[in-house]
Order: structure tokens, then sequence, then C-alpha cells
């Protein structure tokens, strides 16, 4: 009984030294994160300048900007449609950016608001975007109010750029590995 005692509080240990591991790391990776502010550019429905700097809003994959989605068997500019969303959201008094990691081709990663608003998560809830590693619920509520791209029919954007930019490939839409695990991490802790 004493030597399961034991292992059961070594256990207990354990996790709990690997939980607090977790959240220290969290914590260091927000203190990193630097805001931005000023006058916004969109390039895409996904990827905004600020001053010559590129940045890449994170967790979300929007459609580029050739593509076309369908709608009762009509061609909607999809990737136009989500630049134009995320201008708008650019032209918000309060709009601004944090960020402090930079995918495998510079870009800063960013998430961004407006007031209480999260600009990242709107343009998925609004059918603009889709979750990519993040944004599951935002998602599934598009989804369900077929709204935006769900509203017809459109090819995820990471598979468009796989059949149409194959010397690209994925540049947009690959999350690395560590974001992968930072998203799965903030998903875990209720932070989004």
């Amino acid at each position: 009984m004493k030597i399961g005692g034991r292992v059961l509080r070594d256990g207990v240990v354990g996790v709990s030294m690997l939980v607090l591991g977790l959240l220290i790391a969290a914590k260091l990776e927000q203190d990193n994160r630097r805001m931005l502010a000023g006058r916004f550019v969109a390039v895409d429905g996904d990827t905004l300048m600020l001053g010559g700097e590129r940045l890449r809003l994170e967790g979300i994959d929007a459609p580029e900007l050739d593509q076309a989605c369908s709608l009762d068997e009509r061609a909607i500019p999809c990737g136009k449609a989500a630049r134009r969303r995320l201008a708008l959201w650019t032209e918000e008094a309060a709009f601004s950016c944090s960020g402090g990691e930079r995918d495998r081709f510079g870009r800063l990663l960013v998430r961004c608001s407006v007031g209480d608003a999260d600009v990242n998560a709107a343009m998925v809830r609004d059918g603009h975007a889709v979750a990519y590693g993040d944004y599951g619920r935002e998602e599934a509520a598009a989804k369900h109010q077929r709204v935006g791209l769900w509203a017809g029919d459109f090819q995820r954007p990471d598979e468009w750029r796989r059949e149409h930019q194959p010397s690209e490939a994925t540049e947009a839409g690959e999350v690395e590995p560590i974001a992968r695990f930072w998203a799965f991490l903030r998903g875990l802790l209720g932070v989004n």
C-alpha cells in the first residue's frame, strides 16, 4: 500500500509540474507579443501589411485572391470578398494587432481586434475564412448558418493552393508544428 501511494503521489507531482511548465511557457509566449497599430493594408483575407512588414492572421486561412467559389452555380470571387471584409475591419479606428511568433516565411503571426471584437474569429464566423489551427467553434457556427463560404460550394484554401499554385505549395496555409502546439495549448486553457 505504501509503494502504491508513493507512485500515485509521484504521478500527481509529475503531472502538476508538467502543467505548471506549460502555463509558464504560455505566459512567456504572451509576454513576447508586441502590440501593433497604425495604417494596415489588407493584402488578402488573412494577410496584412503594416509599414512594409507582412503580417499573417493566426489561426485562420482565407481564400486566395484569385479563388472563386460558387453560389447557385454562379462564380463568386470569394478571395476578393475576404480581402474587402478584412479591409473594412482595418478602417476601424480601434483596429490593432498583436503577435510574437513568425511563420517559416518570416511573417509575424498576429491576432487582431477592434475593441473587444476578435477580428480573426469574426472572419471565420462570418464565413470569409476557415479555421486553421484555431477558431473551430466559429467555423462550425458559420457552416451551420450557411454564411459566406458555407452558403455555396468552395474548395478549402490550402487545397486550392495545392492545385493552382504548385510552385508556392501551401505557403500561406501551412501550420508549423509549434503553431499547432500553441493552438492546442490555447484551446486546452480556453484562451483564443
